[in-house]
């Protein structure tokens, strides 16, 4: 004879719960888990709790055969949650330097493991230097620069922390890193000394550009920047101006690449040596004008066409005795008239 297993199942359940609750007024059982259900304690007169809670088996649902099915998985049990570690706190990552960190206060200046502590110091926390160095990136200066300049101020907050005072050391490290770059800026962002209000106009030009230039797809012009910030068209080109003083160009860059290369310093323009002689030529004119013709074309090509004076007598026709004596002349007599005309 085939027995269904389900409905054997059902008629244990049944009968356990009607024995239990025979003559007793209970409450429904609440079902907290697929495979068991805590049945409501039995009252006794005075509603006084009569006895224990009791566990009693569920029948799992049937399957498509009649079987009892296999019930889910109870899911894992995980542990209690923690406040996370902060990322970069002396609590997490950088806890095993605060003991050195201390001791290391305590070392009088001519110990010798002094300099060895302080290295392992700076390079613990060099990570926080560099972090703070990439946060000023992308602003005119070398990226390793910066990260230099980070670690001096790193240097700076070992040598000059005071556990005694009670802080702990990154909220003393981290503003006087971010001080000595913020100051690197200052003193050698600026290859030309700009007031500080137009550097402040060129950062506001700068940012409303990006802005404008999302917005328009396009490069705002200097009127759409000025009616953005409420300024005068002027004082936006004096900032965009002031932005050119940010960094200079050097005069030996190169304009090109290949071989046919030119530098920069090339194609700027220099003062003109023939410019200084023009005073001398316009006092001249008038005098050179009172000249022979033939004791002007020999001054001609003695200090204009540098000939000698053996040269300049072939071509005029007398001797070189000849040629001398007439420069002489005639270079005395353009001195006289020269000062006695000035």
């Amino acid at each position: 004879m085939h027995t269904d297993p389900g409905a054997l199942l059902r008629a244990t359940a049944e009968g356990l719960v009607d024995q239990l609750w025979k003559s007793t007024e209970v409450s429904g059982p609440t079902i907290v888990d697929p495979g068991t259900a805590p049945v409501a304690l039995p009252l006794a007169a005075g509603n006084v709790i009569a006895a224990p809670p009791v566990e009693l088996p569920v029948a799992s649902p049937l399957s498509q055969h009649g079987v009892a099915a296999t019930p889910p998985p109870a899911p894992p049990i995980l542990p209690p949650l923690g406040p996370p570690a902060e990322a970069g706190s002396e609590q997490g990552e950088y806890a095993h330097l605060i003991p050195l960190q201390r001791q290391y206060a305590q070392l009088a200046p001519d110990d010798p493991r002094r300099q060895r502590w302080r290295d392992e110091l700076i390079s613990g926390y060099l990570p926080i230097a560099e972090h703070i160095a990439r946060r000023f990136a992308g602003r005119g200066e070398p990226l390793d620069d910066l990260i230099q300049v980070a670690t001096v101020g790193l240097i700076n907050a070992v040598d000059r922390f005071e556990p005694a005072r009670g802080s702990n050391f990154l909220s003393f490290a981290v503003p006087t890193i971010t001080g000595e770059v913020r100051r690197y800026f200052r003193d050698h962002g600026w290859s030309t000394r700009v007031p500080r209000r137009l550097k402040d106009l060129n950062l506001a030009i700068r940012a409303t550009t990006a802005e404008l230039s999302q917005q328009f797809g396009r490069a705002p012009r200097p009127s759409d920047i000025a009616d953005r910030l409420g300024i005068p068209v002027s004082e936006v080109i004096e900032g965009l101006q002031a932005g050119e003083a940010y960094r200079s160009s050097s005069l030996d860059g190169m304009l090109g690449c290949g071989e046919a290369t030119a530098t920069l310093g090339e194609f700027v323009g220099a003062l003109d040596a023939e410019l200084a002689l023009i005073d001398y030529r316009e006092t001249l004119r008038p005098v050179l004008a009172e000249l022979k013709p033939r004791d002007r074309t020999i001054l001609v090509l003695r200090f204009f066409h540098q000939l000698t004076q053996t040269q300049i007598a072939s071509q005029v026709g007398i001797s070189q005795m000849h040629v001398s004596r007439v420069l002489r002349q005639t270079l005395t007599f353009l001195r006289d008239r020269i000062d006695s005309s000035g």
